[in-house]
């Protein structure tokens, strides 16, 4: 497997992510927030996730690409993602591991492994979409860093029903993101950007809920990137959340080639 072929099949893995298995809770019990109270708690709600370990099958379709594989990632925050892709009868055909800093693909076919610092083209060229290391980790456990809007209130913010509705508005580009939240368990259900047309440039669906260290955790990741033509599903076999002693257990073989990127 080469790397760019890697780099589609990782495509925003996207990912990581709301409203089908979880318990309802009767709605005479249910209390509406107010949209500071709800930032608060999905931002607090987001932190409590200190690593993460999945299991499932990524279907990735692309004009350069339409497979599906299954894969392994384990997230220890703040500033580790390793992934594992799986061929048939379970054996293991690439690894990579991405930091903060700096980046290693492994190709296990060739035992070539390509080695370098992270920066915004080199996530862009691996991943296949245009996001920071710190919204990438978010992304794999299906959470959104609402950090940068704690203190600050939604352009637009509504109750419908079941659901709550968050619009904000970027005032350089006029871009929105909207969030539509399940008012029971706090799952963010749908996040998407639209420009100021309102055309639709990135659109995430989450679901099948599980309750997890109480944060809504889905087991089905949707993402469409209208932009590059690019569509992605994740489905979660199993997922752990905060275990003891999960750590990247990722070594080189010693006789591997490095290839600097």
């Amino acid at each position: 497997m080469s790397l760019k072929l890697f780099s589609l099949a990782v495509l925003f893995l996207l990912p990581l992510i709301i409203g089908g298995c979880v318990p309802s809770k009767p709605t005479e019990q249910l209390e509406i927030l107010p949209s500071e109270r709800l930032i608060n708690k999905l931002e607090v709600n987001r932190r409590r996730i200190k690593n993460f370990e999945g299991y499932g099958t990524l279907s990735v379709k692309s004009t350069q690409f339409d497979n599906s594989v299954n894969f392994r990632i384990v997230i220890v925050k703040p500033d580790s993602i390793y992934l594992t892709i799986y061929g048939p009868f379970g054996l293991e055909l690439a690894q990579s591991v991405v930091t903060g800093e700096n980046f290693i693909f492994y190709d296990q076919l060739n035992n070539s492994a390509y080695k370098g610092k992270v920066g915004d083209d080199v996530l862009k060229e691996i991943f296949k979409i245009n996001l920071s290391f710190r919204q990438l980790l978010d992304v794999f456990v299906g959470s959104v860093d609402l950090t940068p809007k704690l203190y600050r209130s939604p352009d637009k913010f509504e109750v419908i029903y079941d659901e709550y509705m968050l619009t904000y508005i970027d005032s350089l580009t006029n871009n929105k993101d909207k969030y539509t939240i399940d008012v029971r368990e706090l799952g963010i259900k749908n996040f998407t950007i639209t420009n100021a047309a309102d055309a639709i440039l990135l659109d995430s669906k989450y679901s099948k809920f599980q309750i997890v260290e109480s944060v809504a955790v889905p087991n089905r990741i949707e993402m469409i990137n209208f932009k590059d033509d690019q569509s992605v599903t994740i489905e979660y076999k199993t997922i752990s959340v905060n275990k003891k002693n999960l750590f990247v257990d990722f070594v080189l073989p010693s006789d591997a080639s490095i290839i600097e990127w």
